[in-house]
């Protein structure tokens, strides 16, 4: 089996990082690990990394400023010198130029904690808790210029409580999230997943049979 290769590119702590790792870590997984990118230095994601031992890069973004094609020229020149086929972002807090995203389009994933189209953007569990959702959870999808927007791959869903706060709702969609997340790149690195129109197909996929109801009352 022809592994494809994945760079995962990261800011800060790296729970996806890490369970995406663990992930291909299987024999049977249809992707490899080969680069960890940081745009910042001290990201602890990057230890997380090396431990693992998969390769590690900085490339500080703070220095390109507003230069987002300058920082992005670095990237890839890093990407292609590593032989990187896919891109999953794992909390990777910069914004790609429009020209860097249709460059990727279809080969760069990024996971969102809701279930997209709903709570784009900053304080997902936030913005959860204040509309009163009963359910909430995480997306995978493919990144396009608009944030938190493209095609969706795969998503997984959690209860909302009343007791519920923006760190306890994190938590339990975290779970969901590594969940998913290498899931959604098994699919994408085995060719099952297509893009129509605006919208992903899964080959093989059927509806699944179980389904989340909340509030439970007794």
């Amino acid at each position: 089996m022809i592994k494809r290769r994945v760079a995962i590119l990261i800011s800060g702590r790296g729970s996806n990082m890490a369970a995406l790792i663990k992930a291909a870590a299987a024999a049977d997984f249809p992707a490899e690990i080969s680069l960890v990118i940081s745009n910042k230095a001290d990201a602890l994601g990057l230890e997380r990394a090396k431990a693992s031992g998969v390769n590690t890069l900085v490339i500080e973004s703070k220095p390109f400023g507003k230069d987002r094609a300058g920082f992005e020229k670095v990237l890839q020149a890093a990407l292609d010198q590593h032989g990187i086929e896919l891109i999953c972002l794992g909390g990777f807090m910069r914004l790609f130029t429009a020209e860097f995203t249709r460059n990727w389009y279809g080969r760069m994933l990024n996971i969102h904690p809701s279930l997209l189209p709903s709570f784009p953007g900053l304080d997902p569990h936030g913005q959860a808790l204040r509309a009163g959702v009963k359910l909430s959870g995480a997306t995978v999808h493919f990144v396009i210029p608009e944030t938190d927007a493209g095609p969706i791959v795969m998503q997984g869903a959690v209860p909302v409580g009343d007791h519920d706060t923006g760190d306890t709702l994190s938590e339990r969609i975290l779970e969901v999230e590594h969940r998913i997340y290498p899931e959604a790149l098994r699919l994408l690195a085995t060719g099952k997943v297509r893009i129509e129109g605006d919208v992903c197909r899964t080959a093989g996929s059927a509806a699944s049979e179980n389904f989340l109801v909340a509030p439970v009352v007794n």
